[in-house]
């Protein structure tokens, strides 16, 4: 039948819902030929026991929903597909159960040799990686002619789904981590969404919870969004890229402070990751909640996360070398 390869998709699912919490040796025949994954799964697998004993967690069940994105090459004796995977986990500490969800998109190639179909190629780059010079702009854009007409601070609030009522100096951390969970799998019509959004999805969190815009007109400086002017977006570096965001946080921007550990973050507070501890920082988080030993739980875009455990040590762009920067918003600006 022509479509006898989807049951190979149904076991490799089944079997990654295993994976990700059952980490005892595993005798049963795998899905999978492809002997790169199945190196990188032994590691994984060791890795996530490791990870969840020193969190004092133990993990309890993985539900996948996946979905077919798009079908790359359909022959008789070979596919290659796109995958949506709509990762639900479930892990008890403290006597509390946690839940934790995340969207991975991988490539599959599967191949049918004496009638039997099997899976001899997986990619799954980790989302969360990429460099932080790609920017969705050109170089001419970095001044920008905009009218002084527009009034500050060129956004409108209602955009954002909580009524539009101003609130003054004041950070609202609960509504900022409101937005996060409102739209952690989706976007914001009202804004464009980059293929990396992890720092633009940050901002508007920031800006729901009431952070000022400091508009500069200038790209390179200033926290700042205009959406389309003369066809084009209008926003500052600091608002849609990873490392600029860092630098105008270092840099006092939003009252914010560098702090030393992730258990003196509140609600609403930001996390910048440099995954080879280079300098370079790509990825961008928010904490919306703290598991039953106060650790802090974040919402993340580009791989779509919600109240994913801070430290990324299950994203396969972590290394031994990540570097975490921890930022506090001031109460009032």
């Amino acid at each position: 039948m022509a479509e006898e390869w989807k049951g190979a998709l149904s076991a490799y699912i089944q079997q990654q819902n295993k994976d990700e919490v059952d980490f005892r040796p595993n005798a049963v025949p795998t899905i999978v030929t492809d002997l790169d994954y199945l190196i990188q799964r032994g590691e994984r697998r060791q890795a996530l026991s490791e990870w969840y004993e020193r969190r004092k967690a133990v993990p309890l069940r993985s539900e996948t929903r996946a979905k077919l994105l798009r079908e790359l090459a359909n022959r008789q004796d070979e596919v290659q597909v796109d995958l949506q995977l709509h990762r639900t986990i479930y892990y008890e500490k403290g006597g509390v159960t946690h839940k934790e969800e995340r969207m991975d998109v991988e490539r599959l190639t599967l191949q049918r040799e004496e009638g039997e179909w099997s899976i001899i190629r997986v990619d799954n780059p980790p989302a969360e990686r990429h460099p932080h010079s790609v920017l969705p702009y050109t170089a001419e854009d970095t001044d920008l002619e905009i009218p002084r007409v527009l009034s500050s601070p060129y956004l409108n609030r209602e955009v954002l789904g909580f009524g539009g009522q101003s609130r003054g100096s004041t950070y609202n951390r609960a509504e900022a981590a409101a937005y996060a969970d409102r739209w952690w799998n989706s976007s914001n019509p009202e804004f464009q969404e980059f293929a990396v959004d992890c720092t633009n999805f940050i901002s508007q969190s920031l800006f729901a919870g009431g952070a000022p815009i400091n508009y500069t007109g200038k790209r390179e400086s200033g926290w700042w969004y205009k959406g389309y002017v003369g066809g084009k977006e209008a926003w500052s570096f600091s608002w849609a890229v990873a490392n600029s965001l860092e630098r105008y946080l270092s840099g006092g921007g939003l009252g914010a402070q560098v702090l030393d550990r992730p258990q003196q973050l509140e609600l609403g507070d930001v996390i910048i990751y440099d995954w080879d501890g280079n300098g370079a920082y790509e990825h961008s988080t928010i904490v919306t909640a703290f598991d039953a030993g106060g650790m802090p739980l974040v919402n993340a875009h580009t791989t779509n996360s919600k109240h994913r455990y801070w430290d990324y040590r299950d994203s396969y762009a972590w290394t031994k070398n990540t570097v975490y920067r921890f930022f506090h918003l001031a109460d009032r600006f």
